[in-house]
């Protein structure tokens, strides 16, 4: 999504643009999340309910935000930023720099559908998040004033659980409260993405798939050299850097130091008797439900491990377990398209988007969860950036050369840590 929407606003704006995919349109975090167009709840995921789970929880399979043992320095030092990020001054701090981007965000999807991306946006009238414990609600809406105070708006009611299944029957007998947020809208991913890169295509691009970029030269006034797999080597004016979890490495020489973690999720789709009018979340155990065509996309967890690691089958387990008490007809069992993906999430919490230390090489990722919510206005945005070579005022608290505020003072590029 993050890169074919800065593609699409660069054609926008008279920029001839190549493409370069490594497996294909919409085949990474783009293909089995949610679909949730949710600025109103587009917050910094570290934060000081994630401290609270403690580390036995963490180390849990089961647990919604779970973090295996291992050896891998990079992962250690992404979760001690993590951690010290995961306060309620610098969650304040980072909510303060996603609004005004929330707030442009669903303005940047209906400019794509007037101008020829034909995939549909539904309004998601209502978005629930449903309880089973009527006193779990303070948490979600702490959050909505917390956000209140940081010069955002969350549009909610919040009924009990009889008012809530009357209004959303797919709901069990266990919920006790729900939050009906207002406001929002959905996707269903795959088919928008699709549509995205097709009108890129039909503008005049190149869109070159099965080709991993291995490695990139700044060449000065001549441009910037790509080294690639496949087709798409060659030099070019400039280079823009979209490739989620695995963005790191590529951008670390051009003076990028944040660790862009996976943060993978999970998902699949079940059959069900009552198809959800809209959207559901299960807030206590981060499940989200999305309704795509005649099947329910059930998803969750925040797993952070390699992004190419195997799929892990407790989690979908976990997943199951935690969705079965709240939602009535859905057959669990009958589970397709059984998926993990990587969501490229930062330390705190922050997307990178931007120039680096060269000017011909910019960013635009780690994004976390709001990929998807966030993709096409950072386009917009960017796109504004590279073109008039003025940063817009929104842009600015993602700068991918941002002081690293958890790190040791005495680390070094080229010290051991570093590498």
């Amino acid at each position: 999504m993050v890169g074919l929407a800065t593609a699409w606003y660069l054609q926008e704006r008279d920029v001839e643009v190549t493409v370069l995919d490594r497996e294909g349109v919409a085949a990474g975090a783009s293909w089995g999340n949610a679909g949730w167009l949710t600025p109103a709840i587009a917050t910094p995921l570290p934060e000081p309910a994630v401290l609270r789970y403690g580390l036995r929880a963490v180390l849990s399979p089961n647990s919604p935000v779970y973090v295996p043992p291992t050896a891998d320095p990079r992962l250690a030092r992404f979760v001690a930023g993590f951690a010290r990020h995961s306060t309620g001054s610098r969650w304040d701090k980072a909510m303060r720099a996603l609004i005004p981007v929330n707030e442009q965000s669903l303005a940047a999807f209906d400019h794509l559908a007037t101008h020829g991306v034909s995939a549909e946006v539904y309004p998601a009238e209502p978005f629930t998040a449903a309880y089973e414990r009527a006193g779990d609600v303070q948490v979600l809406l702490e959050e909505f004033a917390q956000i209140e105070r940081s010069g955002g708006h969350v549009d909610h009611e919040l009924v009990g659980g009889d008012e809530a299944r009357r209004r959303e029957p797919a709901l069990s007998d266990a919920v006790q409260a729900a939050i009906f947020i207002r406001g929002q809208r959905y996707i269903r991913p795959v088919d928008f993405v699709e549509a995205l890169g097709a009108s890129v295509r039909e503008r005049g691009a190149q869109l070159l798939t099965g080709t991993e970029v291995l490695g990139l030269e700044d060449l000065g006034s001549a441009g910037v050299r790509v080294d690639a797999s496949g087709e798409g080597a060659g030099v070019y004016d400039a280079v823009v850097v979209a490739s989620g979890a695995w963005l790191g490495d590529l951008v670390e020489p051009f003076g990028v130091r944040h660790v862009v973690q996976a943060g993978r999720g999970y998902s699949f789709s079940v059959p069900t008797e009552q198809m959800p009018a809209g959207p559901l979340y299960f807030p206590a155990t981060r499940v989200a439900l999305t309704p795509l065509g005649d099947r329910l996309r059930v998803a969750g967890m925040m797993e952070f491990r390699r992004p190419d690691a195997p799929l892990d089958p407790r989690r979908i387990t976990a997943i199951v377990e935690a969705t079965r008490p709240l939602l009535r007809g859905a057959d669990l069992d009958d589970r397709q398209d059984e998926w993990v993906g990587s969501r490229p999430v930062t330390a705190d919490g922050l997307p990178l988007v931007g120039a680096t230390s060269s000017e011909r090489v910019f960013v635009a990722g780690g994004h976390g969860m709001w990929g998807i919510t966030l993709g096409p206005v950072t386009g917009q945005l960017l796109a504004e950036q590279i073109t008039t070579g003025q940063v817009p005022a929104a842009l600015t608290p993602f700068d991918p050369l941002r002081k690293l505020s958890w790190a040791p003072t005495r680390l070094r590029r080229d010290s051991a840590a570093a590498r």
